[in-house]
C-alpha cells in the first residue's frame, strides 16, 4: 500500500490556497491535511494535524512566514517548503528561511519573470516528492536553527522550546577513511529527532501574540538603500565569535580589517569615518592618518577548494564558510543548486557572517585566496587559466547538466588537469547524484582531498551517498568537522 503524505498549506490568499490545494490533490502521493491563512494559525495546525510536509507563504498578516517557520522548527520539526516572491526582499527572506531550517523553496507565480502557475505547480510537486523521499528514506532531519544577528533574546526563547539536537560523536568515531571499494549501504542511519517534542510549548506560543524575532530595543537601524554587491560589502563586527550585519549604507562604512581600500569601492568612497570624531573633539587634519589594512588576498596560490551542495546547502555553507579564517590561503569555488537572483542574496548574507569574502561569481573574475565564489543561478561555472598563468572564473549558459545549472559535476570536472594545484573537493547535503562523477574524475586525476558530508548531519543524504558508493571519497566527515579538516590540509601543505 502506497504511503500518502499529508500537506499543510499556509497562505494568506484564498486564491493561492485553492490553487495549491488543487496541485497537492492532483498527485496521489499527497493529500491536503489542512489550510491556514496566517502564521499563528499555521503553528496551531502544525501541532494539531501533525502534517508530514508544510508549504509556507512568506508575507502574511499577524505573523510573518519567517517567524512561523522559526517557531515550528524549534518545537515541531517538519519539512517546510517556502513560497518566495522573486523580489530583492523576497530572495533575502528566502535565504534567511533556509538558514532557519526550511527544507527548500518554490518561487511564487510572477508575470515579470514569466513564472506562471503551471510552472510553479510543477516545481512544487517536484519539491514535495523530494521531501517525501527524504522522509521515506529516513535521510531528512531538522538541524539547530541559525539566528539573526542581534536577535539573541528571541533565539534563546525559541531554542528553549526545542529538543536538544542529536550530539555528534567524537571525531574518532565519526571520521572514516573510505577505501575505493567500500559501499555506503553499510552505514547505520542516524537516529531521528522525536517530532512530538515541544508540542506543549508550541500550543502555548500559538495562543498568544508572538514577540518579534529581533526585539525593538536591539533592532538595527533601517537600511536606507539596497546593499552593494557581495564582492564589495564590508564586514562590521569583525571580533571573533560575533556575527555581523552587512553595512547599512556606503556612507557609514569604515575600512575593514582584511579589505584593501584601494580595491574596495565601498571603502574608497567612504574614506575614513573618523572625520566626525575629529570635528567633535577639535582634532585637525594634521593628525597622522592611520595606515590602511593590508590585503591578505592573493591571486598566486597552490591550492583550491571546490564545494558542491543542494537541498539544505545554505545551512551547510554557513557552517563551513563562517569558520574559515580571513587569511585562508586558498580560493573556494561553490556550486549551490539555486535559481538566478537567489544566489546573489545567498552570497550577500554569507558575506555578512564570514571572515573571508563571499561573492556571487562574475565572468572573468580573477580568483584570489580568502574568497568564496558562488556560482550564479542559471549559469555553469568553471575554473580556467589565462595566458598570464592566473586563474579566472568562466561562466557559460550552455544548459543544465543532469537537470542542474549550475552543476557540481561541471565545476569539479573543470579542476581536472590543473595538477599544479592541490585540489580539495567537498560534497555536502543534497538530493540526487550531482558531483559524484566529477569527484570520481578528480580522484582519477590525482586530487587527494575528497570529502563527503556524513549521513548523520545531512539534511538529505543523496549527493554525498552517490559519491561514496562510486568510490570517489577519501573521507566522510560530519558537517562540523569539514572546515577544520580543510584548514588543516591547506596549512599543512603551505609549509
Amino acid at each position: 500500500m502506497m504511503t500518502v503524505y499529508r500537506v499543510l498549506i499556509v497562505d494568506d490568499s484564498r486564491f493561492m490556497r485553492k490553487v495549491l490545494s488543487d496541485v497537492v490533490g492532483s498527485d496521489e502521493a499527497f493529500a491536503v491535511a489542512g489550510t491556514a491563512s496566517d502564521g499563528e494559525e499555521a503553528i496551531r495546525l502544525a501541532m494539531e494535524l501533525k502534517p508530514d510536509i508544510i508549504t509556507m507563504d512568506m508575507e502574511m498578516p499577524r505573523m510573518h512566514g519567517l517567524e512561523a517557520l522559526r517557531r515550528i522548527m524549534a518545537a515541531h520539526p517538519t519539512p517546510v517548503i517556502m513560497l518566495s516572491a522573486v523580489t530583492d526582499n523576497g530572495t533575502r527572506d528566502t535565504i534567511k528561511a533556509l538558514q532557519y531550517g526550511a527544507f527548500d523553496f518554490v518561487r511564487k507565480p510572477d508575470p515579470s519573470v514569466k513564472l506562471v502557475i503551471e510552472e510553479v505547480s510543477e516545481y512544487l510537486l517536484e519539491k514535495l516528492h523530494i521531501a517525501a523521499e527524504s522522509i521515506r528514506s529516513g535521510s531528512w532531519r531538522a538541524l539547530p536553527a541559525e539566528w539573526e544577528p542581534g536577535g539573541e533574546e528571541a533565539a534563546t526563547e525559541a531554542a528553549a522550546a526545542a529538543e536538544s539536537p542529536d550530539p555528534v560523536p567524537p571525531a574518532a568515531d565519526t571520521e572514516r577513511t573510505i577505501p575505493p571499494d567500500e559501499s555506503a549501504g553499510r552505514e547505520r542511519p542516524a537516529p531521528k529527532r522525536d517530532r512530538t517534542t515541544g508540542e506543549a510549548e508550541l500550543q502555548h506560543t500559538a495562543r498568544r501574540t508572538m514577540p518579534p524575532a529581533v526585539p525593538p530595543a536591539r533592532a538595527k537601524p533601517a537600511k536606507t538603500q539596497e546593499p552593494q554587491p557581495a564582492a564589495n560589502l564590508p564586514k562590521s563586527g569583525e571580533s571573533k565569535g560575533r556575527k555581523a550585519e552587512p553595512a547599512a549604507s556606503a556612507s557609514s562604512a569604515a575600512p575593514v580589517k582584511g579589505k584593501n581600500p584601494a580595491s574596495d569601492p565601498v571603502s574608497t568612497s567612504t574614506k575614513d569615518n573618523r572625520t566626525p570624531i575629529r570635528q567633535a573633539t577639535g582634532m585637525h587634519a594634521a593628525e597622522p592618518p592611520v595606515a590602511p589594512p593590508t590585503s591578505r588576498k592573493s591571486s598566486s596560490f597552490t591550492q583550491i577548494v571546490a564545494v558542491g551542495t543542494s537541498t539544505g546547502g545554505p545551512r551547510a555553507l554557513h557552517e563551513v564558510l563562517t569558520k574559515l579564517p580571513e587569511d585562508f590561503q586558498a580560493p573556494v569555488l561553490v556550486v549551490q543548486h539555486m535559481p538566478p537572483k537567489f544566489t546573489y542574496s545567498l552570497a550577500q548574507r554569507l558575506n555578512s557572517f564570514c571572515a573571508i569574502r563571499v561573492c556571487e561569481a562574475t565572468h572573468d573574475d580573477l580568483v584570489e585566496t580568502g574568497t568564496a565564489y558562488i556560482a550564479p543561478g542559471g549559469k555553469q561555472m568553471r575554473l580556467a587559466k589565462d595566458a598570464s598563468g592566473k586563474y579566472r572564473i568562466r561562466l557559460t549558459e550552455e544548459g543544465p547538466r543532469s537537470g542542474h545549472m549550475p552543476s557540481v559535476d561541471v565545476l569539479f570536472e573543470s579542476l581536472v588537469g590543473h595538477r599544479g594545484l592541490v585540489r580539495h573537493a567537498v560534497l555536502m547535503t543534497g538530493m540526487g547524484s550531482d558531483g559524484a562523477k566529477g569527484m570520481k574524475a578528480l580522484q582519477e586525476d590525482g586530487a587527494e582531498t575528497r570529502i563527503a558530508e556524513s549521513e548523520e548531519t545531512c539534511v538529505v543524504y543523496g549527493m554525498p551517498r552517490s559519491a561514496v558508493e562510486l568510490g570517489a571519497v577519501s573521507r566522510v566527515l560530519p558537517l562540523q568537522q569539514i572546515t577544520p579538516a580543510l584548514v588543516s590540509e591547506v596549512r599543512s601543505r603551505n609549509k
